[in-house]
């Protein structure tokens, strides 16, 4: 349980108001995101540009630690949907005949960092859904750039994409994963709810994603019910016609849209 805790936001299961502003992909202007609460943590949102004549959502998932839901893997692959994958340098480590049917679909899958240990980037020490943040600008900067480090041990590729444990920061935190190179990963669709929602429950949010959206799952939970209801989610936007993006795909979107 602990580790599916850890293993991202936990907002659609505790049912929190998401509180962020929109970041917008490839240096396009954003405003500052707002804090969340008194404890001046921020999730940021993001979104991709709507499509026009077409529905644009863009399908992210996390690979915090542990295995691989091949449910879900094996799904994009046959229906040749793309995907941005974060994936953490702990589960590089675990999951190479997984990484393997990835880095053979570049077409398919961009791969992005997720950290080297699954630590939440935030430079001050707090604890968030009971995981010990990195406490220090220097601990961020190391569980960042361990991360982007064993991607490219492991494939070659430079990832220009960071989403952090929990996908909450402090603000400097945010600046200081920009100014390292780093886009910061955020969502506007919960698919998953950190993998504890129940099938049904992962469908309805998944298949709820809209034009320009940016939909956040985990596939690292093969035991877990939310994993079928990711699949049916995907499936039903495919039959609606969506049109799924990467993140490094998507163009930027215009200032204040």
């Amino acid at each position: 349980m602990l580790r599916a805790i850890a293993c991202l936001s936990l907002l659609a299961a505790l049912a929190l108001p998401l509180q962020a502003a929109e970041i917008l992909p490839h240096g396009a202007k954003a405003s500052a995101p707002k804090s969340n609460g008194g404890k001046g943590l921020v999730e940021p949102k993001l979104t991709v540009p709507r499509g026009g004549d077409v529905t644009r959502v863009a399908l992210t998932f996390d690979a915090c630690m542990g295995k691989t839901d091949l449910r879900i893997l094996d799904t994009l692959i046959s229906e040749n949907i793309p995907a941005t994958l974060f994936v953490t340098a702990r589960w590089l480590k675990h999951n190479p005949q997984a990484l393997a049917r990835i880095t053979a679909r570049p077409d398919l899958f961009e791969l992005e960092n997720h950290g080297e240990n699954h630590i939440p980037a935030v430079d001050r020490p707090v604890t968030i859904y009971g995981i010990p943040a990195a406490g220090s600008p220097e601990a961020v900067a190391k569980e960042v750039q361990n991360g982007a480090a064993a991607i490219r041990a492991a494939t070659g590729l430079e990832s220009h994409w960071f989403r952090g444990a929990t996908a909450r920061y402090s603000p400097s935190s945010i600046a200081a994963i920009r100014a390292m190179g780093f886009e910061i990963g955020g969502y506007s669709v919960n698919g998953d709810g950190g993998s504890l929602l129940g099938a049904r429950e992962a469908e309805k949010h998944i298949a709820s994603a809209k034009d320009g959206d940016v939909v956040i799952a985990h596939i690292n939970q093969p035991t877990h019910a939310a994993g079928d209801g990711v699949v049916k989610g995907i499936l039903k936007l495919k039959a609606r016609g969506v049109h799924f993006v990467r993140l490094q795909d998507a163009p930027p979107s215009p200032p204040g849209n």
